[in-house]
């Protein structure tokens, strides 16, 4: 009889985390499996939370579900990318529905893309705090993430110097997640432009995390990271439905590229070989980009005005993260999350992961340590703000008790 040996998962993922789903989550399992209630603020889906999708999405699935039994071209449905690609020509963008990737939403492009992109070895800059896919999906590519800082004294915004720093001649891309998650920054038309000047500097493939790009509070306006980069500068945005329009369960996302394309004939030529071994996305879903991107944009701009819900939510709990002694939080511009800090001088955390799990168990409340989202120092978490604003208070008013527990 053969020696039993442990089945291991792969070297690949030794160094790969997403901890916004990872142990804390398991722990939070556990307890409802114990049958205690867990208010999770871990994960930006508005579903749970009561905010429906607009009902021309919904229909523009339903509708076409007969037309969507078997594969679609790899690429996406003809109408889907016609609608991504007349949504950025219509801000300027020289873009045709070629030019136009349908995914089973962000996350699966960004996996493709830096598979079609990243040697091993290569370098990517990543933003810190940032979204952990990115982190983690170049990892497993066999590529180097390597971290510029952001900083919070100045809304967030990008340390350009830092960035600067830190390219070497493996340097390959450069990621912008704008509105950023974890910290809802939404950079000005300056810092955007600047960041495309890096990248031409230096030859690098930008890569922008544009999700949120709907989502935007106080008069905030977002600018796509493609307008800078122009026609010499090779640039991936990748954006979709999950958020603004509420379907995160849909999985409609897209990359669109623009740039220099004849330099990048090699490139998209593996990247369209990885769309095509997926088949294609989710067919009845990719209906649903059409009818939203062609729709009434009152549907995202009536949760964002003075009233409307997200921008209540969001002032509601910025105002409770800076009452308690020692938190402070930077309001957010966009997006769905703060990202507050915890004075080292107030409270003397050393793990911030066991601190989460600690108000989890004690509080029965999730939410995700700053850590998990590559920042460097144990002092921040992040909250998500989707929850009504009674469900806020009570949320964080669980969350000042328990800290009045831990200061210094």
């Amino acid at each position: 009889m053969l020696p039993v040996r442990p089945i291991t998962q792969s070297n690949k993922l030794r160094d790969v985390r997403y901890d916004v789903r990872g142990p804390i989550l398991v722990e939070a399992e556990r307890l409802e499996a114990e049958g205690h209630q867990v208010l999770k603020l871990n994960i930006g889906n508005p579903a749970p939370f009561g905010f429906e999708a607009p009902d021309v999405v919904v229909d523009g699935l339903r509708q076409h579900l007969r037309e969507a039994e078997g594969y679609s071209d790899s690429r996406g449905i003809l109408p889907a990318r016609e609608a991504v690609a007349a949504y950025y020509t219509g801000r300027g963008l020289d873009m045709t529905p070629v030019d136009v990737f349908i995914g089973s939403g962000v996350s699966e492009m960004i996996s493709l893309v830096l598979q079609a992109l990243v040697d091993d070895g290569d370098e990517v800059l990543i933003p810190a705090p940032d979204y952990p896919l990115w982190t983690g999906a170049v990892t497993l590519t066999g590529g180097t993430p390597v971290h510029y800082a952001c900083d919070e004294s100045a809304g967030w915004s990008p340390d350009l110097a830092d960035l600067e720093s830190r390219i070497t001649p493996r340097t390959k891309a450069l990621v912008v997640i704008n509105p950023n998650n974890p910290t809802g920054a939404v950079y000005p038309a300056e810092t955007v432009r600047a960041l495309a000047d890096i990248a031409r500097r230096h030859g690098l493939v930008l890569l922008s995390d544009e999700i949120y790009e709907k989502i935007l509070f106080d008069g905030a306006s977002h600018h796509h990271t493609a307008t800078f980069a122009g026609d010499d500068v090779l640039c991936l945005t990748f954006s979709g439905l999950s958020k603004a329009y509420r379907v995160a369960g849909f999985r409609s996302g897209w990359v669109a590229i623009t740039g220099p394309r004849q330099l990048a004939t090699d490139f998209l030529e593996g990247l369209t070989l990885l769309a095509n071994m997926r088949m294609c996305a989710n067919v009845p879903a990719q209906y649903a980009i059409p009818a939203a991107l062609g729709g009434d944009p009152s549907v995202v701009d009536e949760l964002l005005l003075p009233g409307g819900r997200l921008l209540e939510q969001r002032d509601t709990a910025v105002r409770l993260l800076n009452e308690i002694p020692g938190v402070r939080t930077v309001a957010p511009q966009g997006a769905l999350y703060c990202f507050p800090r915890l004075d080292p001088e107030v409270y003397a955390v050393d793990d911030d992961e066991k601190l989460v799990l600690e108000l989890l168990r004690e509080k029965h409340i999730l939410v995700t340590h700053g850590t998990g989202f590559n920042w460097p120092d144990p002092d921040h978490f992040r909250l998500v703000m989707l929850p009504a604003v009674d469900v806020l208070e009570d949320a964080i008013g669980r969350i000042a008790d328990f800290l009045e527990t831990k200061r210094a």
